[in-house]
């Protein structure tokens, strides 16, 4: 079942996300790029409407698969660093600085089985919207600078083999 839409009009008595980060921050500026009505317009017809337990907001539950891709990390360790980041909250749609975690990482799990394979191509696609045709450059730069080298160090232990015969 989908959560019910939350509307309020007063904002926290302390501070909002919005009004607090930097706007120039990559996480920010990624967040208000993302098509996230494509998501709930595509996910929201495979929940029940009248029955079970409310299900968690998609916009949340598709940033955090988002976060998990763009940072290479489990899904345990995108629900715990996702309480620690104002960004990845405001990135998932939170308005206010939360302290707990948003789900259990097994949600992430039920979730991609619940959106399928047609639903991550769908996530695929929209990261290729966002990082090819916004970018308007008809190059593309590639760093060698981390790819292995063939280098013999003089703690090499293949040296000590050459030496010997």
């Amino acid at each position: 079942m989908l959560p019910k839409n939350k509307e309020t009009t007063q904002g926290s008595m302390f501070f909002g996300l919005e009004d607090t980060l930097n706007q120039k921050h990559s996480m920010y500026i990624l967040a208000n790029k993302v098509n996230w009505q494509l998501f709930e317009e595509s996910f929201s017809p495979l929940y029940c409407s009248d029955n079970g337990r409310p299900a968690k907001p998609i916009r949340l539950m598709v940033g955090l698969l988002i976060l998990k891709h763009l940072r290479n990390i489990s899904d345990e360790s995108v629900v715990e660093q996702w309480s620690e980041n104002v960004y990845y909250q405001y990135f998932c749609g939170q308005n206010e600085f939360v302290l707990v975690e948003p789900c259990e990482a097994s949600e992430l799990v039920h979730f991609r089985h619940r959106i399928g394979e047609s639903g991550i191509e769908l996530i695929l696609k929209e990261s290729i919207r966002i990082n090819g045709n916004d970018s308007h450059d008809p190059t593309a730069s590639i760093d060698t600078t981390v790819q292995e080298k063939n280098i013999t160090f003089p703690t090499d232990s293949k040296l000590h083999r050459k030496i010997d015969y």
